[in-house]
């Protein structure tokens, strides 16, 4: 049985209010640091994560958790999702260097998920306080408003998110039918899915992906009637450890075949 949707929101704003937000805009230097992979952690997603694991592991008891920070620690957390226990894949702060920055574009990111599947998700934008939230077969939504992806526009009208690597490629195809005409990158891969979902932003590609970015925005979409797989094999996405495939969002399944042929 899932646990109750409405409860782990309320967890998620509590943290959020006591945690994240008051730190926004004011951290002092002392209260960021870096980690061994390039990135940055601050106070807030330690302390964020802590309050989160507690509170998550005591609303499902008998659960466990992943969370980026505790797995920066462990590695071998990872392991976890691997087991038949339900696991809650824990982003305390997806876009740390957004918000150490006083940028708006962050997210706290929980998936629900057992024996490699998420069976729920939750993004949460905390400043515009807007939870967006997807059951397996249940549909996706943004507080009370039920999420449909429309139809998107033309590739050379669209937008979309695209790696560094794959921008520097295209870009110097433009202008062209066959290009989109915006490509983008938030730094914030769970604001990423929300506007997928949105259908604000049209497909999103990715590399390097680790489970806390991906596990609950893939739902989100996939609820909202987007498509994803893996560009290599057309094999969904499943939360594991890091994998270096690369993953493919769009509108739909059709649309997806069409923007593969820009990535492989």
């Amino acid at each position: 049985m899932l646990p109750d949707q409405n409860k782990v929101a309320a967890i998620i704003r509590e943290t959020a209010s006591i945690e994240i937000l008051p730190l926004f805009r004011k951290l002092k230097d002392h209260q960021i640091d870096d980690k061994e992979s390039g990135e940055i952690v601050t106070a807030a997603d330690i302390n964020a994560e802590q309050r989160l694991t507690a509170a998550l592991e005591k609303l499902a008891p008998g659960s466990t958790t992943v969370g980026e920070e505790a797995v920066s620690e462990n590695p071998e957390i990872l392991d976890r999702l691997a087991g038949d226990r339900a696991v809650w894949v824990i982003d305390p702060v997806d876009g740390t260097r957004n918000f150490a920055n006083g940028k708006e574009c962050f997210a706290v990111i929980i998936a629900y998920c057992q024996s490699g599947v998420t069976l729920a998700g939750w993004i949460y934008d905390p400043v515009s306080d807007c939870m967006y939230y997807a059951a397996d077969g249940a549909g996706a939504w943004a507080n009370d408003r039920r999420l449909n992806i429309s139809p998107s526009p033309a590739v050379n009208e669209m937008t979309g998110s695209v790696s560094k690597r794959h921008f520097d490629r295209l870009d110097k195809r433009r202008p062209s039918p066959d290009i989109p005409g915006d490509m983008i990158r938030y730094r914030c891969v769970g604001r990423e899915y929300t506007d997928l979902a949105l259908g604000e932003l049209h497909f999103a590609e990715y590399g390097m992906l680790k489970p806390w970015d991906h596990a609950a925005g893939i739902l989100i979409h996939a609820e909202a009637g987007g498509f994803s797989a893996y560009t290599e094999d057309q094999i969904p996405y499943r939360p594991g450890p890091t994998t270096r495939k690369h993953l493919l969002a769009a509108a739909s399944q059709a649309e997806w075949q069409v923007l593969k042929e820009l990535f492989i």
